[in-house]
């Protein structure tokens, strides 16, 4: 049994490639229900958003299953594989996990560190359970994932540096004013780079905003955005000194505030600071507008400086988050280790147990006269006993069961101890409780793997 992943992403496949290849949420569940269906798939879940497509898989043959979801992508989507099969990659075994760790983590993902991945991821795994497409295994790695970037976010600064144009700029802006409470922004230009911006800071606090623009309606339309004020330019220039933070990107082919006039507003200001972002290419705001006292004037090569620095700290984060992600990679090892020995220890304790409670029996018969208290007191002590003589070989089977010779070390395990009716009841039961596409994945471990193989 196999853990495979197939899928396209933004480092992959354009733009024009991955929206052919989306998921809508109300196709969700048909679509999973679809792919468990398909040929050797035992568990399935389907993680898609804008940037990424992907189907993730419990098989029991990769390379041949890789084909099985390609053939279902292309009945899916209704595109020949020829079109789309350059753009997948797959991951198998233990490469997979550490891509779901590493995607989950946000470490995959345009912007190093987001947390929305956190909870499309999640969002998935749910959907996959309520649809009844997950088992054993993705039942605990998903879980183990999620645990993992909550961890990741909570424990390093990875998410906390800006690491966009807009964000950098609120960033600057809250380094000047402590906060933007009360304040007034003045967006010049309706372009989206100074929308983004504006969204950011009203919703850190700005509470008025003045919207400029040479085209009156744009100005009207996106003022509406913010409850704001529409203005045409000469209304702006009257009212500059209102604003605490101008915001400026048109596509102007000269400068459309001048330092003359910024110096006008501020002495009405009476030298209240006023902070203006520069977005443009060409330049809107007069470079010598950066003498006038108490401005603090910015163009779009600081905000990209900021942006860097930001991206090479969440860099540094990352880094801490990679030896987290071989932490929990170890952790599952550790825990598929044990998958196979697991029925055999249920066996043994069973075992044991109906053994102990045979022999509790044959005393109260032979020794009626024994008070509630003693009986107690007996089964406590017989119980440690038991448990005490259990403990050695159970712990040595989970050690031998990561050993080359694992296979003969369970059958002698199930020789030495007489398990065999034990183990048989209990492949009987695991057997009966599953539909018969799903009894492969009770009866067999996964195979770890390492490294990406073809997907075509």
């Amino acid at each position: 049994m196999h853990i495979i992943v197939v899928g396209l992403n933004y480092r992959t496949a354009p733009v024009e490639v991955r929206e052919r290849f989306t998921f809508a949420d109300r196709d969700l569940p048909e679509a999973l229900k679809q792919l468990k269906q398909t040929k050797s798939i035992m568990e399935c879940v389907i993680v898609a958003t804008c940037n990424r497509t992907e189907l993730y898989a419990v098989v029991d043959r990769p390379t041949l299953c890789g084909h099985y979801i390609r053939s279902f992508m292309e009945k899916w989507f209704g595109t020949p594989r020829q079109q789309f099969t350059s753009d997948l990659y797959m991951y198998e075994d233990e490469a997979a996990i550490e891509h779901l760790f590493r995607v989950t983590c946000g470490l995959d993902s345009m912007v190093i560190g987001e947390t929305q991945i956190l909870g499309q991821v999640k969002n998935a795994f749910l959907l996959a359970q309520e649809q009844k497409t997950t088992g054993t295994l993705f039942n605990s790695i998903f879980k183990q994932a999620v645990t993992l970037a909550k961890k990741a976010h909570s424990d390093t600064a990875v998410g906390e540096a800006a690491v966009s144009v807009s964000y950098a700029a609120v960033e600057l802006g809250k380094r000047i004013f402590g906060q933007f409470g009360g304040k007034t922004v003045m967006i010049v230009g309706a372009g989206k780079m100074s929308e983004l911006t504006a969204k950011h800071l009203y919703a850190s606090g700005v509470e008025r905003v003045f919207v400029v623009n040479r085209t009156y309606d744009r100005a009207v339309q996106l003022a509406d955005k913010f409850n704001g004020t529409p203005l045409n330019m000469a209304d702006a220039i009257a009212r500059l000194h209102e604003a605490d933070i101008v915001i400026s990107s048109t596509g102007s082919d000269g400068f459309v505030l001048n330092r003359e006039q910024v110096d006008a507003a501020m002495r009405r200001r009476k030298s209240r600071p006023l902070f203006m972002i520069d977005i443009a290419v060409p330049r809107d705001l007069d470079p010598a507008i950066a003498s006038v006292e108490n401005v603090f004037l910015y163009d779009i090569d600081d905000l990209e400086g900021i942006v860097e620095s930001n991206m090479e700290q969440r860099r540094q984060e990352a880094a801490k988050i990679e030896t987290f992600i071989a932490a929990e990679l170890e952790a599952y090892r550790q825990w598929y280790k044990t998958l196979g020995v697991a029925p055999l220890i249920q066996a043994l304790q069973t075992k044991a147990s109906a053994i102990h409670a045979e022999t509790m029996d044959s005393l109260a018969n032979k020794l009626p006269d024994l008070s509630d208290r003693e009986l107690k007191i007996i089964h406590k002590l017989t119980k440690s006993i038991v448990n005490q003589m259990m403990h050695d070989p159970i712990l040595r089977i989970k050690e031998m069961s990561g050993e080359k010779q694992a296979d003969q070390a369970m059958d002698m395990f199930v020789k030495l101890f007489a398990l065999e009716d034990e183990v048989e009841l209990a492949e009987r039961k695991a057997a009966s409780a599953k539909p018969s596409s799903s009894r492969a994945s009770s009866e067999a471990k996964p195979k770890l793997g390492t490294g990406p193989i073809p997907a075509y």
